[in-house]
């Protein structure tokens, strides 16, 4: 391609961009109101690739943050008594919205994120199926009627919704974060506040006007962005009318808000940090090892609490794994998202950046060697070369934090019961993944490992149709599957006098 065809096709994206930022609301949504911050403040929303700023949003006060809630409360008793074949209408058009509307949500993400525009349409698609799921759960609520085991009573148990709730969600995935909650809680009948990350609001907010034209009725879904994110959280949580808080981030957070939650017996669901292993065995098929590892690591440039953190491969083939891997990586084509053949975008911010910067140099100190990569790339944004580090010494800092960045430390296990142990040492239990042709060790893996999810020949486990959560200290609860529903349902039981006394009487 000639230089003057670059140009223009670099002007023609910039000018699809501007009219795409033009369309995305950039306001507070309160009770179906678009809004100006009560105080005017706002905040810049960044293009990570380049650093330059590419809007300004309204930055929720404290004052506001109630008033969604006011908005949520207020619009709680309606929505509940609405029709669940209406709830899963309104879910389904959404569905189908968001999927004609795949590209455009799809560059949003790439923008204000950062990832490949490949990457963001899959979550796009990924992130609609929540809603399709949901809403085909819609009508699948039910209770039981049943004799009492003395037969003197009969037993009715029914399910109503949690009631409003608060939605705090991570950069990462902007848009399935979101719907991951969304949709069940309109499912199941409540209404709700969503305060997404200030560092990409943009897509969130989109989507709520995508619900908006879905036919959602005002109040069901008020969202705040806030550079302010605890002084406008901390008084919903502590308000008495929210019933139940759902955060995805890191386990810091989480435990403070699961200590601010416990004054107000709040339901909460947490999706919190993981540190997951991936473990190669020496009968696995090593191309397909390497396939799996690419996608459990690489895939949104390590910015996942699924990625593999840590790779446990068995001694005898560490050294063929390693050099399949590194050429696989030094492959990886490196750049803003937006661009055609981009593999691995930049990193979401320069915190991040630096992060992941000094968890390679630790890991230096201690012995590892950089096989690929294990640098910052040079000129604007916040990009990290795809890195993979071998002799990892045991104990090493980077095996026991989460990296969140696009580099695959490597170190050795000599049997079975050594790499679960390894994989077990520590407080996180999101996932894990292992590569074996032994079904009979992938069962005792899958029985012996503590995680929440695992993934056994393959590197991806995220599913709508399937319980997304982690144990010990990676979370609680289960967003996703026939279990994601039940985060937003109450259960009540009824006793009822048997009912053939009367009628022999």
């Amino acid at each position: 391609m000639s230089a003057g065809i670059q140009r223009e096709v670099a002007a023609a994206e910039r000018a699809a961009a501007g009219s795409l930022l033009a369309d995305t609301p950039t306001a507070l949504l309160l009770n179906g109101v678009w809004c100006e911050a009560s105080d005017g403040g706002t905040f810049a929303v960044e293009n990570p690739a380049t650093g330059e700023t590419l809007v300004r949003v309204a930055s929720a006060t404290p004052t506001d943050g109630v008033a969604a809630l006011d908005g949520a409360v207020a619009a709680q008793a309606a929505w509940a008594a609405t029709a669940p074949r209406e709830r899963a209408e309104i879910l389904r058009r959404a569905f189908e919205l968001l999927i004609e509307r795949r590209e455009e949500f799809a560059q949003l993400i790439t923008l204000e994120m950062g990832k490949p525009i490949a990457e963001s349409r899959g979550e796009v698609t990924y992130g609609a199926e929540f809603l399709r799921w949901f809403s085909e759960e819609t009508s699948r609520i039910s209770g039981r009627y049943a004799t009492a085991p003395d037969g003197n009573s009969r037993l009715l148990v029914l399910r109503r919704p949690v009631g409003p709730c608060l939605f705090v969600t991570p950069w990462n995935f902007p848009l399935a974060m979101a719907t991951r909650k969304i949709a069940p809680a309109i499912a199941a009948g409540c209404t709700a506040v969503l305060k997404p990350a200030v560092l990409t609001p943009l897509t969130a907010l989109r989507f709520a006007q995508v619900l908006q034209e879905a036919g959602l009725p005002d109040g069901v879904l008020n969202v705040i962005p806030t550079a302010s994110a605890g002084a406008v959280t901390g008084p919903l949580i502590a308000d008495p009318r929210l019933r139940k808080l759902s955060f995805t981030g890191s386990t810091p957070v989480g435990k403070r808000l699961i200590a601010d939650a416990a004054h107000g017996v709040l339901r909460v669901s947490m999706e919190l940090g993981g540190n997951a292993p991936f473990l190669v065995f020496p009968d696995a098929d090593l191309d397909r090892a390497v396939d799996g590892a690419m996608l459990a690591k690489f895939r949104n440039g390590g910015e996942a609490c699924t990625a593999a953190n840590r790779f446990l491969v068995h001694e005898s083939i560490a050294a063929d794994f390693a050099e399949r891997l590194t050429a696989r990586v030094a492959a990886l084509a490196v750049g803003d998202g937006s661009a055609a053949g981009t593999q691995q975008g930049p990193l979401v911010d320069r915190a991040t950046l630096e992060k992941v910067s000094e968890l390679v140099e630790s890991a230096r100190a201690e012995g590892a060697v950089a096989t690929t990569g294990g640098h910052a790339l040079e000129g604007a944004g916040y990009f990290y070369a795809p890195t993979v580090l071998t002799g990892v010494a045991p104990g090493a800092r980077i095996l026991g934090e989460e990296i969140f960045g696009p580099v695959a430390p490597i170190t050795v296990f000599a049997d079975e019961a050594e790499a679960i142990r390894l994989a077990n040492d520590t407080e996180y239990g999101l996932v894990g993944y292992a590569y074996t042709r032994d079904l009979n060790r992938g069962l005792r893996l899958a029985e012996q490992l503590e995680v929440g999810m695992f993934g056994l020949n393959t590197g991806i486990v995220s599913n709508p149709a399937a319980p997304f959560g982690g144990v010990k200290q990676s979370g609680l609860g289960r967003e996703g599957g026939a279990e994601g529903i039940e985060e937003f349902l109450e259960t009540t039981y009824v006793g009822i006098a048997d009912p053939l006394l009367d009628a022999a009487a």
